[in-house]
């Protein structure tokens, strides 16, 4: 993997996504030969009002894209609870509503899994989605995504990373949640990892 990162052609991004956490993970993720730009310190928040993770992360490589000039990478990640028909889906971020924490999303999740009575494991089967899109200024684009299966944990464990990985134990994993895990051991076997990843080695071929 290493070899493979030497040997890149430099590749310059404008990153469309201004949260902190997500930044560092991405950067961490995709490694040595892509430069991630910082996106305008100007440019308003976009709307995400797109039906599905794709069309989300596409109209912030968009509005990224053309407001720089520049080839624009954005992602989109999505939180599907089968108990729950697949919610909070595309709204993961603002499931507890708008401008709340992690800890609210996270919340609500655990209330509405009690509402439901999905108390055991298998009744609390989840999967991280991500969705990675790269745009350019001629309008071409690269896709790719990223999943992974779980289980929603009875509580939160876990001081590290962020969203609703306090309460999510993957399938690949030894039974911890990913915010009980590392950096490296989340990124090995997580939905972004898999996503930038798959991006990283599109960009190699693109």
């Amino acid at each position: 993997m290493a070899d493979d990162a030497a040997q890149r052609t430099p590749v310059e991004l404008v990153l469309a996504s201004a949260n902190p956490d997500k930044v560092r993970e991405i950067a961490a993720i995709l490694g040595a030969g892509i430069t991630l730009l910082a996106r305008p310190a100007d440019l308003g928040e976009v709307v995400e009002d797109g039906d599905t993770l794709e069309a989300n992360a596409r109209l912030k490589a968009v509005a990224v894209c053309e407001a720089t000039g520049r080839a624009a990478v954005a992602d989109d990640t999505g939180f599907e609870i089968d108990a729950l028909d697949g919610a909070p889906g595309v709204f993961a971020a603002r499931y507890a509503g708008e401008d709340v924490t992690y800890e609210d999303n996270v919340a609500k999740v655990l209330s509405e899994l009690e509402r439901v009575g999905a108390i055991e494991p298998a009744q609390r089967r989840a999967r991280f989605r991500t969705v990675a899109l790269v745009r350019y200024p001629d309008g071409s684009e690269l896709v790719v995504d990223g999943s992974v299966e779980g289980t929603v944990a009875p509580a939160p464990s876990g001081s590290g990373r962020f969203g609703y990985d306090p309460i999510f134990v993957p399938d690949d994993g030894d039974g911890r949640t990913f915010a009980a895990m590392t950096a490296d051991e989340k990124h090995a076997i997580s939905h972004r990892g898999r996503a930038f990843r798959a991006l990283a080695a599109a960009l190699d071929a693109h």
